[in-house]
């Protein structure tokens, strides 16, 4: 493994955009092929068989090493692993090993349907991963399969989060995403079963990422009326954020069972204080979840101090904040699809 360099202050001043934002957390997706058809993200009817690259078009683990390296050098802290799914990336937790021995990570956490997680938990757990956040949108079984577009098991799940219990991992975060009128029954039911096996449960407001999941706004289900339901069964406070730019607004239950988070893109845009970038498995730099187009950051890979460089320039151009001015842009904009950079 090749040594981390020696800190060159020049290098390393971490730059803010163009909208005063500092770079702190870091998506990159290692797989953009997935074993669900979930409709909100790869629906089957619009997302071919085959779809996916063939292995040498991704990152290799080397490539993915110094990218990561060149990213801590520009201040990022938080390295999330997405796909796809990223359990379908060959020898993932010798990655996971590779990156836990880089100095600069304070966090490493990897987001997961959970259908393969019990082969893999204690491995990953083992190698260095701090948290998991698996996705779970229905404790209904006939529900699951319906919403992994027939792909998945609720069992497989359950099974997975139970093996990621044994190997150490505590708090593990699931996440659903409401739609009114297909799972919005199961908020309840959801949180019941967090806070019964000491998972953290998050609501994610049904999103318009990419442009093949026919989003409409009638089918969002707003976090205040998820708040309201939750608070009405057991009553919640707000929690002060982890550390600025948190996605989810916490709230935690007056009875000390856990805690509860919303994810509130459509009503409640947190643009103002995004610092994070997404990579693709094909080596793509997205500056927003909503991006149209990705820049490719390979022909500077092979030269630290150029893709340092390289690094920075994109980061201080960035001006996206789509969520706020999605009423202005949103017929117009191509975006790219969440498959290919996690959500």
């Amino acid at each position: 493994m090749n040594a981390v360099p020696h800190p060159d202050p020049q290098a390393e001043s971490h730059p803010r955009d163009a909208l005063g934002r500092p770079l702190r957390d870091l998506r990159l997706s290692v797989i953009e092929a997935c074993n669900f058809r979930c409709p909100y993200c790869m629906p089957a009817d619009r997302v071919p068989e085959d779809h996916g690259l063939d292995a040498a078009s991704r990152l290799s683990f080397d490539q993915i090493e110094r990218l990561v390296r060149g990213f801590v050098r520009v201040g990022v802290r938080k390295l999330r692993i997405t796909g796809g799914e990223p359990l379908l990336r060959k020898r993932l937790p010798e990655l996971i090993a590779r990156l836990a021995a880089l100095d600069g990570l304070d966090d490493i956490a990897l987001t997961t349907n959970g259908s393969l997680l019990a082969a893999q938990a204690r491995a990953l757990r083992e190698a260095g991963l701090h948290r998991l956040t698996v996705s779970l949108d229905t404790l209904d079984p006939a529900g699951f399969v319906a919403l992994s577009g027939g792909r998945g098991a609720l069992n497989d799940v359950l099974r997975g989060l139970d093996a990621a219990r044994e190997a150490g991992f505590t708090r593990t975060k699931l996440n659903c995403v409401v739609q009114r009128g297909v799972n919005d029954d199961q908020v309840l039911p959801l949180v019941e079963f967090a806070r019964t096996h000491g998972h953290t449960m998050r609501f994610i407001e049904y999103m318009d990422v990419g442009t093949c999941n026919a989003w409409s706004m009638e089918r969002v289900v707003p976090s205040q009326a998820l708040r309201d339901a939750i608070h009405a069964r057991w009553p919640l406070h707000p929690l002060d954020p982890h550390y600025r730019g948190e996605v989810a607004a916490r709230y935690g239950f007056d009875d000390g069972a856990g805690e509860v988070g919303f994810v509130s893109s459509i009503t409640a845009p947190f643009c103002g204080d995004c610092h994070r970038a997404r990579v693709s498995a094909d080596g793509r730099l997205y500056t927003c979840l909503f991006a149209a187009e990705g820049t490719d950051l390979r022909p500077d890979l092979d030269d630290d101090a150029a893709f340092v460089s390289r690094l920075a320039s994109l980061w201080r151009a960035r001006a996206d904040r789509y969520s706020e001015v999605r009423g202005e842009t949103r017929d117009a904009q191509r975006r790219v699809e969440m498959f290919l950079i996690g959500g």
